[in-house]
């Protein structure tokens, strides 16, 4: 259960994603998030905000499937925890980044990451963020080979 990947100090491979405003517009309406500052240019920039902001559970969603891309389905979180540093508005791009800390003789693995704005404007968006997890072990294969 604890590979060569899940050993103390190994990198998880970092995750990108760009916000352009249609992405942004999909999200509210997947969650029924329909608060201005996540869309409406001129309301934002009339309070002196330089465009929509990313919403913050967009953030939390991406440092989870940070995880689940490089585990796969056997990944498994048990705990996830994330502090917003600053705010990540449309059009900015991010990085999630991560280094596993811990793994436990019970199999649970404890990784700490950030979440860091890439561009002109570089800036942490998100730290002091981590989760811990465990995996599953993979389906048995069915004897024979599977249907005929």
């Amino acid at each position: 259960m604890t590979g060569p990947q899940l050993m103390p100090g190994a990198v998880v491979p970092p995750l990108r994603r760009d916000f352009p405003l249609s992405r942004m517009v999909a999200y509210a309406g997947a969650t029924w998030d329909w608060h201005r500052l996540h869309y409406d240019t001129e309301y934002v920039t009339a309070r002196g905000l330089p465009a929509p902001v990313v919403d913050g559970q967009v953030l939390g969603a991406l440092l989870a499937e940070q995880l689940q891309r490089w585990l796969g389905p056997q990944c498994v979180l048990r705990t996830l925890h994330f502090r917003f540093a600053q705010p990540v508005f449309s059009g900015e791009s991010v990085v999630c980044t991560g280094r596993v800390t811990a793994v436990g003789d019970d199999g649970l693995v404890t990784v700490e990451q950030r979440v860091e704005v890439s561009g002109p404007r570089a800036r942490t968006a998100v730290a002091t963020a981590g989760a811990t997890l465990t995996l599953t072990p993979p389906p048995a294969s069915p004897v024979g080979g599977g249907p005929s």
